[in-house]
């Protein structure tokens, strides 16, 4: 394999190469943003309050000690904090759930259904709050919350084998979803893996055209629509593997677009939660610009979304005992927060360890997780993942532990963004297929070692590592952004030489921009993105989600 030092990429690929010199200011901001070669998606409303509200104070407060619940004496706490968040449902109005310093015992799941709830300690390391759980949740009554994903797990036979050793069990149910923190809708279903409990969209209205990247639509009836809901956009293909939406994610790709993107038309194959702002007759404004065009070819709808608002998790720590590692997909449930059914929440200042999963989430909108520490010896299948959710911001994660998807976007996630992140040991960009498409990675940093080397002795690292089943291929759709990823080498490099990050098994017009570290890097990603400024960080803009976020709320105070 030969590369190009100079531009520092594979010769074998038709890259597009424009490194930076004196410009400040990469030129895929200032060129034409509509066309295809170019096109950068606007990060900026991820987060809370679509990026611009600050997360609310919460002054209504339940002690935890009226219920029992007694820090550091030894006693299990579960009944006794149950009691606290079951009070805390009864109230009229937001309520933060209080805990204090010490350690609580905790051997069930904590359940919150009901908006407006914010459970809270005094702070994630010494002298605040730590949950310690001290059984996985394979022991503990999920109340059937799993019996879906159980059933399909076996109907669809998956199954971890690997022969040379002796493994052939069923993929836990623990993988990727539970947590012993654990946010729903009451009776809602916001996994879905069964087609057979599908349930009914409630559609209430189709939408006549829209363009991509705007926030205004036509609608022909809006009398079921009204300023301020909170709704769903979605658009099915039941066009295809040729249909529009698959042109409209993937482009004019040649890579294998796998059969889940069409076999169950009925489900939406992309969804846009987002906020009616303004109606004025048939035009409607909507909170976030739209991901795909609306058209006859292009259909969409603005469905109901039953959700939770202004939940929130905040301020302690949650440990696990020392366990051992049994492998990818045969976890025991040591999982610590699942939040799903959730539109304009957060997660923030929680320190997480050995844990089999840190924070997994579903079926959330305009999410803030921020300054999250995942740590310990035990190797965890994620750190925090997100999947089936928009707009989701992870502000400032610190990975220390050992993980198999380390910064993942899951299936059916858009645009959301990891920033100013930093992966200490096993770093990977996962994004995991499944019309996963406009995710951003925006500052982040990652410590490697290289763990393979080329014919030609070159060091390479698969930093793009990514999972995902065949039929939701493939990694991800357009427009997904890494922007200013900072590579630390570890070792096994000589300052002289160079490292090769590689991406082998990625989607369509990826941007890469302003990949750099303490090695020259060489990028073989494919199929090939849009690269500018290889091994030069972008000091003029040195996160993008701040940048564009600047940009929108500059250009918002002048109207």
């Amino acid at each position: 394999m030969k590369y190009n030092r100079f531009c520092g990429l594979a010769l074998t690929a038709l890259f597009v190469c424009n490194p930076l010199t004196a410009q400040e200011i990469p030129e895929i901001l200032t060129s034409d943003s509509g066309g295809s070669d170019t096109y950068l998606p606007d990060f900026s409303y991820a987060g809370y309050g679509f990026g611009t509200e600050p997360i609310p104070k919460i002054d209504n407060v339940i002690d935890v000690a009226d219920f029992g619940a007694v820090p550091d004496d030894g006693k299990d706490d579960s009944v006794a904090l149950k009691a606290a968040l079951a009070a805390a449902h009864k109230e009229d109005g937001p309520v933060r759930v209080q805990m204090h310093a010490g350690r609580y015992l905790l051997s069930e799941i904590l359940w919150i259904e009901k908006s407006g709830i914010v459970l809270s300690g005094i702070g994630m390391g010494d002298g605040g709050t730590t949950l310690h759980m001290p059984r996985p949740l394979n022991q503990i009554d999920d109340d059937g919350a799993l019996t879906e994903i159980r059933q399909y797990l076996s109907e669809e036979n998956k199954y971890e084998r690997i022969e040379d050793m002796n493994l052939d069990v069923l993929f836990s149910e623990y993988s990727w979803s539970a947590g012993f923190i654990w946010t729903r809708v009451p009776e809602g279903r916001h996994a879905t893996y069964i087609e057979r409990y599908d349930r009914p969209i409630d559609v209430l209205a189709d939408i006549q055209t829209g363009t991509r990247g705007t926030r205004e639509l036509v609608v022909a009836d809006t009398s079921a629509l009204s300023v301020g809901q909170v709704l769903q956009i979605n658009w099915h293909n039941r066009a295809g593997p040729n249909g529009p939406l698959i042109k409209s994610l993937y482009g004019d790709t040649d890579l294998k677009v796998g059969s889940r993107h069409w076999e169950l038309p009925e489900r939406p194959l992309v969804r846009q939660a987002t906020e009616i702002l303004a109606i004025d007759g048939g035009r409607v404004t909507i909170a976030d610009p739209l991901l795909h065009d609306i058209s006859a070819e292009l259909p969409a709808n603005f469905a109901r979304w039953d959700h939770l608002k202004n939940v929130g998790l905040q301020d302690f720590a949650l440990e696990f005992p020392d366990n051992p590692y049994f492998g990818h997909h045969n976890e025991a449930g040591y999982n610590g927060v699942y939040f799903t059914g959730v539109h304009n929440g957060w997660i923030r200042n929680v320190r997480i360890k050995d844990s089999d999963s840190g924070i997994l989430t579903d079926d959330i909108a305009n999410v803030t997780i921020a300054n999250i520490v995942t740590e310990g010896d035990h190797k965890a299948h994620y750190s925090v993942h997100v999947g089936n959710v928009h707009n989701v911001l992870i502000d400032g994660l610190n990975v220390f532990n050992p993980t198999e998807h380390s910064l993942s976007f899951n299936t059916l996630a858009t645009k959301s963004v990891y920033t100013n992140s930093t992966v200490w040991q096993t770093p990977t960009l996962d994004q995991h297929a499944g019309a996963n498409h406009q995710n951003l990675y925006d500052n982040v940093t990652v410590h490697l070692t290289p763990d393979q080397t080329s014919d030609d002795g070159e060091q390479l690292y698969d930093l793009y590592k990514a999972g995902g089943a065949g039929y939701w291929q493939p990694g991800h759709g357009r427009f997904n952004t890494a922007w200013n990823v900072k590579v630390i080498v570890e070792g096994g490099v000589g300052p002289d030489e160079q490292v090769v990050i590689l991406g082998g098994s990625e989607g369509p017009d990826a941007r890469v921009i302003g990949m750099h570290g303490n090695r020259e890097i060489v990028l073989d990603h494919r199929p090939q993105p849009y690269v500018e400024s290889m091994n030069k960080k972008v000091t003029g803009v040195p996160s993008l989600y701040e940048y564009q976020l600047n940009q929108r709320t500059r250009d918002e105070d002048r109207r």
